[in-house]
């Protein structure tokens, strides 16, 4: 009776080839164990996160442009555009009195 029993899914099983959990509690325990006998201070990160700002930029070629671009008046300057053409548009048709 296969039509009325449903089959259960199978199990998703991540498997992260990118990374070794071994290396990172080894890690973790060299850290912890630096901590205690007080070669590092308690409060001190294992990365500095100020010395990545600003390093994804300098590799991205569309948001370099962005940047070297410097403030841009595109939208301001498209819609006065427009309302001044609207407002000669309305002059030639009428004709100027």
């Amino acid at each position: 009776m296969g039509m009325f029993k449903t089959r259960k899914p199978r199990g998703y099983r991540r498997v992260s080839i990118y990374t070794d959990e071994s290396r990172e509690r080894l890690q973790k325990l060299v850290d912890e164990v630096k901590r205690e006998q007080g070669e590092v201070p308690a409060g001190e990160e294992r990365y500095d996160t100020d010395k990545f700002r600003g390093t994804f930029i300098n590799y991205t070629p569309r948001a370099q442009k962005h940047r070297e671009s410097g403030s841009r008046l595109g939208w301001p300057i498209i819609i006065i555009l427009i309302f001044g053409l609207l407002i000669l548009w309305r002059f030639l048709l009428t004709g100027i009195r």
